[in-house]
């Protein structure tokens, strides 16, 4: 379930290249720590991590092929968390204080990652593993709270819960032609009161 973009690593012949891509990752979060996503080009990523420009865009593709591979590198983490670390994210905690936790960390997650998103969202057309991912998570912690009715529909519409303000943060600064103020998702205290509160009430009638 942890797999989402291969780096060759495990290819004879391939360790350069795998230590490049480690180096210019590297690079590339001090850079947008330093400068933020506007100051993060191909020419400063290459400068900063000492290696040529063609090493970058072969390694990339394109300046969004840079902010997906650093999405889906914290994706990976955030996947280990779930499946292998502490509670209540990970095992050892009740099945609804980790769905809690779940939707708290997503929800985080999008909020922390707002212009990363913005920026690889012409490389992000289709559905992926993380969507996957978070869809068999939510049912498998329901099924384990004992939640009853259909928990593949009700993984779905968790997921739709949570993608929401996901889908905002890929679409803000667009032109929608709102009045300023209007149209905001809600501050992320509240969304993630809310999902709290959605879960608890979605899985209070158990089965015994």
């Amino acid at each position: 379930m942890l797999a989402l973009l291969g780096d060759g690593a495990g290819v004879p012949g391939r360790a350069d290249a795998s230590r490049n891509r480690e180096l210019l990752l590297c690079a590339a979060r001090r850079l947008l720590a330093e400068v933020g996503p506007d100051g993060l080009s191909m020419d400063a990523l290459a400068d900063a991590a000492g290696l040529g420009k063609g090493t970058v865009f072969r390694r990339f593709g394109s300046r969004a092929g840079l902010f997906v591979a650093l999405l889906d590198e914290d994706e990976r983490a955030f996947q280990s968390a779930c499946l292998t670390g502490p509670p209540p994210l990970g095992p050892g905690a009740d099945p609804v204080e980790r769905l809690v936790a779940f939707g708290r960390e997503r929800l985080t997650f999008a909020d922390s990652r707002a212009a990363l998103l913005r920026e690889a969202r012409a490389r992000r057309t289709t559905p992926g593993a993380p969507g996957d991912f978070t869809r068999l998570h939510l049912r498998v912690l329901l099924e384990a709270a004992g939640t009853r009715g259909d928990t593949q529909v009700l993984a779905y519409q968790l997921q739709a819960v949570l993608e929401a303000p996901l889908r905002h943060h890929v679409e803000a600064g667009l032109d929608t032609g709102l009045d300023a103020g209007r149209g905001q998702a809600p501050p992320l205290d509240r969304l993630t009161a809310g999902w709290a509160d959605l879960v608890r009430r979605t899985t209070a009638d158990r089965l015994r």
